[in-house]
C-alpha cells in the first residue's frame, strides 16, 4: 500500500512514520498547505492508495489575527486534497479537533453533536470538515484533543522547560479534556484509512486519552513522572486571558471508535511516563 501523508515534522506525522515506514511524507517544502492547489497536484502526481492529512495550522492564538491564513491551511487545503482524492477514487482522512465544539456542559462530545466553534482556529477546522465532506469521495474525519509526544511542541514539553527554572506554576484548572498520545492518533488514523481502502465508507470519529483531567492536574502528573518538585496552583481560565477563547469542556466520546474499529481510548498516563523517560534520559 502506498500511503501519502501531508505533514513531516508534526507530532502525528512523526508517529505515523514509526508505524507506516513505507509511506511518503510531504513537508512544507514539497507541498505547502498555504497553496491548496499544489497539495492537490501532489496527490495527482503521486497517485497513492490513500491520503492522510496530518498537517494543519495549530497556532490557536495567531489564528485570531490571521483567520484568512488559518482558513486557507485548515479548510481550503484539505478541501483541495479531498477533491483530488475523490477524482482518483481513493480514501482521504484528515485530523480535526475538539475546538469545533463550543465547550459547554460536562458531557463528552459525540461525533454527531452540533458544532459551534468559539474561536478562529475552531472555525477554520469546522470549515475544513464541511468542505472535506462536500468533496464527494470516501472521507474520514478524526477529531482529537490535547495531543502530546516526546516530539514537536506541546504542553508536556512546555511544562518540563518551565520547571527547569521555576518551582511554582499557575495552571488553568477549569478546562477539562483527555490528553492524547500522538501515537494513538497515528494508529487510529492508519486503521481507519486501511479500512476505507478495503471498502469502509468513512465517517467521523473521536480519539482522546483517558481519564479526563484539567490542565492543572495534567501538569501535576507531568512533574510526578519527571520527579520534579513543582507546586501547581490552579487558576480559572478568566485569570489567564488569551487572544483566542478556549473551550471549557474538551471531553470527547470515543465509543464509536471502539465499536467500529475495536480501538479503545488510550491510557495517557502510560504514554506520558514513556515520553518523559525519553525526554529526560
Amino acid at each position: 500500500m502506498t500511503l501519502l501523508v501531508f505533514g513531516k515534522t508534526g507530532q502525528v506525522a512523526l508517529a505515523l512514520a514509526q508505524i507506516a515506514s513505507d509511506a511518503v511524507f510531504l513537508g512544507r517544502e514539497a507541498a505547502d498547505l498555504a497553496d491548496p492547489e499544489a497539495c492537490a497536484a501532489a496527490i495527482h502526481s503521486q497517485r497513492p492508495a490513500a491520503v492522510i492529512n496530518a498537517a494543519a495550522w495549530t497556532a490557536v492564538d495567531q489564528a485570531e489575527a490571521d483567520e484568512a491564513g488559518a482558513q486557507t491551511v485548515n479548510a481550503r487545503a484539505p478541501a483541495a486534497m479531498a477533491r483530488a482524492c475523490a477524482a482518483l477514487g481513493i480514501p482521504f482522512l484528515t485530523i480535526s479537533t475538539d475546538y469545533v465544539f463550543d465547550g459547554s456542559g460536562e458531557r463528552p462530545w459525540q461525533p454527531d453533536d452540533p458544532v459551534a466553534p468559539i474561536n478562529a482556529y475552531g472555525r477554520s477546522k469546522q470549515a475544513g470538515e464541511d468542505a472535506v465532506r462536500a468533496a464527494g469521495g470516501r472521507v474520514a474525519i478524526l477529531r482529537t484533543s490535547w495531543v502530546f509526544s516526546a516530539d514537536g511542541a506541546n504542553f508536556v514539553k512546555t511544562m518540563l522547560r518551565l520547571s527547569e527554572t521555576r518551582d511554582q506554576l499557575s495552571v488553568v484548572d477549569d478546562q477539562i479534556g483527555g490528553p492524547t498520545p500522538a501515537g494513538a492518533v497515528a494508529r487510529a488514523a492508519l486503521v481507519i484509512t486501511e479500512a476505507m481502502i478495503a471498502g469502509h465508507p468513512g465517517g467521523t470519529w473521536h480519539i482522546a486519552g483517558r481519564p479526563y483531567v484539567s490542565w492543572a492536574e495534567f501538569a501535576r502528573w507531568i512533574f510526578r513522572f519527571a520527579g520534579r518538585e513543582v507546586t501547581v496552583t490552579p487558576i480559572a481560565t478568566a485569570d489567564y486571558p488569551t487572544p483566542a477563547r478556549r473551550p471549557l469542556n474538551s471531553r470527547l466520546d470515543c465509543t464509536t471508535l471502539l465499536r467500529d474499529f475495536t480501538l479503545a481510548q488510550p491510557d495517557w498516563k502510560a504514554a506520558l511516563g514513556a515520553d518523559i523517560r525519553r525526554l529526560t534520559e
